[in-house]
């Protein structure tokens, strides 16, 4: 039972992302709107360190007008492979660049409204190696060891959903919940 596009209007096309608004036909035959948010996929990472603490990034998000405790992201560049990102957001945000990269899977961020799709991957065997990019200045690198995360999200410290998922799946893979 999938709902059928009928029509399609690009309202807002901007750097980061668009919207548009959709016209579809329901299973039952009712014409409805949705509207989407298109956005590149992203990579989403979990950095572990020699001392096995989680290497957290702290920064302030406009939107929300508040500094977050969040794993390193970044939006996928064209024609990049996922592992190339991860390598690059890694020494763009925290420093280092992995020897090792494991795969764990993925979600979508916002599934009711969105199309922005996460790449998750756990990074380990850091070596130091710095990328400066845009806005990666005011970026704090907070190492956390495992064991205090699930208080964390708990009490609202960790807040934001990819982070919380990201490191919920590698916590549960390593049996640490």
């Amino acid at each position: 039972m999938h709902e059928k596009q009928v029509s399609s209007n690009i309202v807002y096309n901007g750097p980061a992302l668009a919207v548009r608004v959709d016209k579809v036909q329901k299973p039952s035959g009712a014409i409805t709107t949705r509207d989407v948010v298109e956005h590149s996929d992203c990579i989403v990472v979990v950095p572990i360190d020699e001392n096995g603490n989680v290497l957290l990034v702290r920064q302030f998000r406009y939107p929300v007008g508040a500094s977050l405790l969040e794993v390193p992201a970044g939006g996928i560049e064209s024609g990049e492979d996922t592992v190339d990102c991860v390598k690059r957001e890694l020494q763009e945000e925290i420093g280092y660049v992995p020897s090792r990269i494991e795969k764990l899977g993925g979600f979508y961020s916002i599934p009711g409204y969105g199309t922005e799709y996460l790449y998750l991957y756990v990074a380990q065997d850091l070596k130091p190696s710095r990328l400066v990019a845009e806005d990666t200045d005011e970026i704090d690198v907070v190492p956390v060891p495992l064991v205090q995360i699930p208080e964390l999200i708990y009490s609202g410290r960790i807040c934001d959903a990819k982070s919380i998922a990201a490191l919920l799946t590698y916590m549960a893979r390593e049996r640490l919940l």
